[in-house]
């Protein structure tokens, strides 16, 4: 699965492949079965969907993100986690907002952790109606 050399020890790429595979899931049922699946190997996860005008949603999503790891158990209520978490959301939205300003964005938010590896994953779709770019961030930081 991720990291078969030595399935006990994960570094940062499987716990941003943990948080990409979380943000692509397609609905709550895949959602939590990888989140029980990645729970058996020891990586904490979480997903949260969100849409909305990217640039008044900044802070939205920042803080869905946050509320969303401390709800399921991903970080503590800590200044260090929900700051790790916060900007490692923050270096995500970053890489799309170029795509993103002054468009609607929609999607999931994937964050997984795994003992100081923290990762967040926004995968939307930035657009109107139908005429929609796709586009992923990802953002890492270590507690």
């Amino acid at each position: 699965m991720l990291n078969e050399q030595n399935p006990m020890k994960y570094g940062s790429k499987d716990v941003v492949k943990a948080a990409i595979t979380m943000a692509l899931s397609s609905n709550r049922e895949e959602e939590k079965a990888l989140k029980h699946e990645y729970q058996q190997i020891g990586i904490k996860s979480c997903a949260v969907d969100y849409g909305g005008d990217f640039i008044t949603s900044i802070m939205k999503i920042i803080e869905r993100a946050v509320v969303s790891s401390k709800r399921e158990g991903v970080i503590v209520e800590s200044h260090a986690e929900e700051g790790a978490v916060a900007g490692a959301t923050r270096e995500a939205l970053g890489q799309i907002t170029t795509k993103a300003i002054g468009l609607n964005v929609g999607g999931k938010i994937g964050v997984a952790r795994y003992r100081e590896h923290v990762a967040v994953c926004v995968f939307f779709g930035i657009g109107l109606l139908h005429l929609n770019e796709i586009s992923i961030g990802i953002g890492h930081r270590v507690v």
